[in-house]
């Protein structure tokens, strides 16, 4: 927080008010003399001036006044400077060194000399290296190539006089190219070398003549450079000349002069080493690689065969060539070698072990001491061995000389193989001129080993060298010096950074900004805070996800207001600014807001657009389809669509008004409903065709019914009652108007003879047509014969029979007994009214009861509880629970309690309670299904039980 706090915004000093020329000219006027405060506030601008002064001396960066020069026009100063090199052909990227040359003597206090650790001014006269192309002053490179010959006599005055040196030469401070003495500047020529004292020219580049530079190139290719007197190397030949390629296959084509050397993709097919193979490899330069093949290849000598790389076809075997020589006695030593063996090595001329006599002697000699002394020099190179001519090794040397010891301050007696050396250390320094070399040399004291370990000038580093003398090299390591983003860099050597000032930037600002936004607006790069951002907020607005319109507000210098008061006219209370995101402005795009119930469209400003009730009916179509919610526009919950209603409308509490299908006389049972009501469940009794049957008949299958279905419908099911006019009972089921297919009955009919004994049956189709005839036998004829004879006062065999069982039972009368007569009649108006006082009483009564109570059968009770009272047995159906009156009002009661207690204590009172649940189970026999079903008519209300 403390890095986002600063003094802004200085104000101006309260007793500074009034204190113009003015004023002054004024109290001059009246000669008036200084009051206390007047004086007061003098002493404290004094005091304020000198500690301000004494905070920017410690606060200011020391540049060098190089850092102070003006800005060039280096795009038009390189232009011209490029301008012969472009037009031939050369391109910027091809500039190289020369490139970062030019810039850095564009740029004010890039160029600085590495041995005064100082900037080089555009008007300094200067040096630079023909090897490293590094800028020095004129005067710092003379004092060295001084300081370095002198350095260089005055060690050659310290070794011994036998060492003569004609030649002395100074190194570069930078690369170390060696300069003769005659080399030293000893004056200030440009770049180029052809005019001296070169003065400044704004239009110019600096320390150059603003001529054409005309240096041979390099590498000499016999042009010479086309840029304006330049700092660094030339740039690379730019020019077009033809050439060839490597393998000179192709045909000349025009190449830029530094880089005519091209290859022209296709193999090389110039001839090996080998003489027999072709090189394979692409078009190159150089000599062509040795021959890649092997092939099998013979020794010198021809006696073996080998398999071999093709490029080495020559190689020897081991083996010793073992031909007899042309002396006969002796076999060549040679090993594997090619061409005659020669001449017997040992009957050529051979001189004796001490090589002073020579003989001619058969190589089958061997050649003798001559016996003079040996003379050869012994080991020690100082004497000679005096044995006679001998073939062996000659000894070690043992003379007795007077030898001294390195330092030559002592001398002794020793034999000449032996080296002496003395005790006493050497007093003299090295050649560094900072050590002693405290070891007895020969007057030659070994270079010094310990590293130099001097401060170099830059102030950061240590020589690295080995103990030299003179002053150190300058440092090699170089700083750089970048703006704020780091992409403009200056290359300073080490121990300038300090005292650089930072280039300027011409790159956009990178510095990642404070607010939201993912860049900032686009302007340079520089130090310090970037300027506030300008771009809009465009910050999606809570709840509404509106992009907000006003200007970035994520990132303000706020100004923190202070309560303290300045003591006095030196206490001055600077305002503290803090860096904050403030929020955003309510949101004010105009929004289409609907009402609750979604009746109107109105636009207002979002961060008050919540929808409200447009006290409009709310006019959704209730669940039963046929009315609408009557209350005030409000918010519908949980609806399926914009015409539904929801959990929260109006429930319709009327009867079913819709009209009854055609034919059907019963109300819909359902309350107000959506879509057709039902299919009536009531049922109708219906005659079936044959008026036997009273038939139940739903009253929706009965009214949706066509005439066919409801012909259908009537029919019982049973057996036609009717009779053919045959006589035979029809055989079809139940059915309306005449029997169907009477000539089609085939009902045995017995046939009997005309006496009527004997009897046949035949198919009752067969009978009507009178195709059945049955004729008398002889029993007929002696019957009918008796019934002549006798008359009608006989009985007929049937009724013999049937009386003879009567006088069995013990009846003697022959008359007929008297009938009962008409059946007891029960289903009686006073009987139906019995039955409907017994179940009106007890809706759980059986019939079984009924029937004892009234004396009737059960069929009967039966038909007058469901045919003529239209009386069902209907279950009871469970409830949860019911609650009485009584139980209501406690309840009531109970909430309106806890209503006041809320009003009263407010939260507190929520805090005390204690919510639970508790259930009573009681323990009781369930009833069967069957004994709750109680009587009841359609349309009566359906039993309940808890």
């Amino acid at each position: 927080m403390n890095s986002l706090q600063r003094g802004r915004g200085r104000g101006s000093n309260p007793w500074n008010q009034g204190g113009g020329r003015d004023g002054h000219n004024q109290n001059r006027a009246v000669k008036k003399k200084p009051s206390a405060e007047f004086l007061a506030q003098t002493k404290f601008q004094e005091a304020q001036a000198r500690l301000q002064a004494s905070v920017q001396k410690h606060i200011k960066q020391e540049y060098d006044s190089s850092s102070e020069e003006e800005e060039l026009e280096s795009d038009s100063i390189l232009g011209s400077v490029l301008q012969l090199y472009s037009q031939v052909g050369g391109r910027s990227e091809d500039l190289g060194r020369t490139q970062r040359f030019l810039e850095d003597v564009f740029q004010s206090g890039a160029a600085s000399c590495l041995i005064c650790i100082g900037s080089v001014k555009r008007n300094d006269a200067i040096w630079s290296c023909v090897e490293c192309y590094c800028f020095f002053h004129l005067a710092c490179i003379q004092r060295w190539a001084k300081d370095s010959v002198a350095h260089q006599k005055q060690a050659l005055e310290d070794q011994p006089q036998g060492i003569v040196v004609t030649r002395f030469k100074w190194a570069c401070p930078k690369c170390r190219h060696d300069y003769e003495q005659t080399d030293t500047p000893q004056r200030y020529c440009c770049f180029c070398g052809r005019t001296e004292d070169p003065p400044f020219h704004p239009w110019l580049t600096p320390h150059s003549c603003g001529e054409r530079c005309e240096k041979a190139l390099q590498p000499i290719c016999g042009h010479n450079c086309l840029l304006l007197c330049h700092p660094g190397p030339c740039a690379p030949c730019p020019k077009m000349v033809k050439t060839t390629c490597f393998c000179g296959n192709q045909p000349p084509r025009l190449q830029r002069c530094s880089n005519k050397s091209w290859s022209c993709g296709s193999h090389c097919g110039r001839l090996l080493g080998c003489g027999r193979h072709e090189c394979v490899e692409v078009c190159h330069p150089a000599e062509c690689p040795p021959c890649p093949k092997t092939s099998v290849q013979s020794c010198e000598c021809g006696q073996q065969k080998a398999l071999r790389p093709c490029a080495d076809p020559k190689w020897q075997c081991e083996q010793k060539c073992g031909e007899v020589l042309s002396c006969g006695n002796h076999k060549c030593e040679k090993v594997c070698h090619f061409g005659s063996c020669g001449p017997c090595p040992l009957t050529e001329a051979r001189s004796c072990p001490c090589g002073k006599t020579s003989y001619i002697l058969p190589c089958t000699q061997e050649i003798p001491t001559c016996g003079d002394t040996c003379g050869r020099t012994l080991e020690c190179g100082a004497h000679v061995c005096s044995r006679s001519c001998h073939r062996d090794k000659c000894g070690t040397c043992l003379e007795m000389v007077t030898k001294k010891c390195r330092c030559g301050l002592h001398s002794k007696e020793l034999p000449c193989q032996k080296e002496f050396l003395c005790e006493t250390k050497c007093k003299r320094t090295k050649g560094c001129m900072r050590h002693p070399c405290n070891k007895c040399l020969d007057g030659n004291c070994l270079p010094c080993e310990k590293p130099c370990g001097r401060t170099l000038r830059c102030g950061n580093h240590k020589c690295a060298s080995m103990c030299h003398r003179g002053p150190c090299y300058p440092c090699p390591l170089t700083a750089e010096v970048k703006c704020h983003c780091g992409l403009t860099v200056l290359t300073v050597p080490c121990g300038r950074k300090k005292q650089t000032r930072p280039p300027r930037c011409n790159k956009p600002c990178r510095i990642l900004p404070d607010c939201h936004h993912p860049s900032r607006e686009t302007h340079r790069c520089h130090f310090g805070d970037c300027p506030p951002c300008q771009q809009v907020c465009g910050k999606l607005l809570e709840p509404c996800k509106h992009k907000c319109p006003a200007p970035c507000h994520s990132a303000v210098w706020v100004k923190l207001e202070e309560n303290r008061k300045p003591v006095g006219p030196w206490d001055k209370v600077q305002s503290q600014v803090e860096l904050k995101a403030l929020p955003c402005p309510s949101c004010k795009v105009p929004v289409a807001v609907t009402c609750l119930g979604g009746h109107e469209t109105c636009d207002w400003p979002c961060y008050i657009a919540n929808p409200t009730s447009c006290q409009r009916r709310c006019g959704r179509m209730l669940a039963c389809g046929n009315h609408t919610c009557n209350l005030l526009c409000h918010r519908v919950e949980q609806a399926p669509n914009e015409v539904a209603v929801g959990d929260n409308c109006e429930q319709c509490e009327l009867g079913c008004s819709k009209p009854r299908p055609e034919g059907c006389v019963h109300a819909c049972l359902k309350r107000c409903h959506p879509g057709d009501c039902l299919p009536c469940s009531q049922m109708l009794r219906v005659q079936c065709h044959c008026g036997l049957n009273q038939l139940y008949v739903c009253c929706s299958e009965w009214t949706s019914s066509s005439a066919d279905k409801k012909q259908s419908l009537k029919s019982c099911g049973n057996q036609c009652p009717k009779n053919y006019e045959c006589g035979h009972r029809c055989r079809a089921p139940c059915h309306p108007g005449e029997c169907p297919d009477p000539e089609m009955c085939r009902k045995k009919v017995k046939q009997t003879c005309p006496c009527r004994r004997l009897k046949k049956e035949f198919p009752c189709d067969v009978v009507r047509i009178g195709q059945v005839k049955v004729e008398c036998d002889d029993v007929c004829k002696q019957k009918k014969d008796e019934e002549m004879k006798y008359g009608d006062a006989g009985l007929s065999q049937q009724q013999v029979y049937e009386w003879s069982r009567k006088f069995a039972k013990g009846v003697t009368s022959v008359e007929d007994a008297p009938r009962p007569g008409q059946a007891h009649r029960v289903v009686t108006p006073e009987n139906t009214a019995a039955v409907e006082a017994i179940v009106r009483e007890n809706r759980r009564v059986t019939l079984n009861e009924i029937a004892a109570s009234l004396n009737i059968s059960h069929g009967s009770a039966h038909h007058i509880v469901h045919d003529v009272l239209q009386f069902h047995k209907v279950p009871a159906r469970w409830v949860p629970r019911q609650l009485t009156p009584k139980l209501k009002d406690q309840c009531i009661d109970a909430c309106e309690e806890l209503l006041r207690c809320s009003e009263r204590e407010g939260d507190d009172f929520l805090s005390r309670i204690i919510t639970g649940d508790e259930t009573w189970v009681h323990l009781h026999q369930q009833e069967m299904k069957r004994a709750s079903k109680e009587c009841r008519h359609s349309s009566s209300p359906k039993p309940k039980k808890f």
